[in-house]
């Protein structure tokens, strides 16, 4: 079974599944990195009780299968494996998977946290979170300039 490196879907994910896929039959893998986010209760001061999450279907997908391709150009790495859910979510629940796998940890380590310093500053996704106060829609990116200078990126050609 081999899974495209980039799902973008409503349904909960299984890391220890996806981490036996992204290594198997590769013998040459030392290292593993992988970060999960989750839905907080909390988000600037407010309590959350929901959160839905939207995207463009298509671009979305485009857009961070070239940075899994950039993260393959730029680090020593195997493969990549990106997951990230859409649709109505509640605290606790799993939201995004990053996993890398790599002969050494620091080549995973630092294209793990490349790939993520992307999703969270320039992948399309915008949230609603449901708040005492009422709904509210906010663009998901964070506008982290050192994350992305970090990386040679800028916000305009990212």
């Amino acid at each position: 079974m081999t899974l495209p490196r980039v799902s973008i879907q409503t349904e909960d994910f299984d890391l220890s599944t996806e981490i036996a896929v992204l290594r198997r039959e590769n013998k040459g893998v030392g290292a593993v990195c992988s970060f999960i986010g989750t839905v907080r209760d909390r988000n600037e001061g407010d309590q959350v009780s929901s959160m839905e999450l939207e995207h463009y279907p298509g671009m979305t997908e485009k857009s961070i299968e070239a940075m899994v391709v950039e993260a393959l150009r730029r680090f020593d790495i195997f493969g990549a494996r990106v997951i990230h859910r859409v649709g109505l979510l509640q605290p606790l629940d799993q939201i995004v998977l990053v996993a890398v796998t790599s002969a050494h940890r620091g080549q995973s380590f630092q294209a793990c946290e490349f790939l993520m310093d992307y999703l969270k500053t320039q992948a399309p996704f915008w949230k609603k979170e449901e708040t005492p106060q009422g709904a509210r829609w906010v663009d998901a990116r964070v506008s982290d300039d050192a994350a992305l200078a970090r990386w040679g990126i800028t916000a305009s050609n990212a």
